[in-house]
């Protein structure tokens, strides 16, 4: 897997778990203040789209993971 994978997988898991966290018609409901993390997220990915800084991707090409699929 490709670090560009591997944000999209976790930024959509985040958003999921966050929006099943806060919205109140969720069977594992939390707290709306769960939103706030759905927002987070949403707002990293925005900017990373502009300014192409994503601190996911820096750490996980610490740890190894492949830039693209041929390197």
């Amino acid at each position: 897997m490709t670090v560009n994978r591997i944000v999209r997988i976790v930024a959509g898991f985040f958003v999921m778990l966050s929006l099943a966290l806060g919205v109140q018609g969720s069977p594992i409901f939390q707290n709306v203040n769960w939103l706030w993390f759905t927002l987070f997220v949403g707002f990293n990915l925005f900017q990373s789209g502009f300014t192409k800084f994503c601190p996911m991707d820096t750490i996980l090409k610490k740890f190894g993971v492949k830039e693209t699929c041929g390197s």
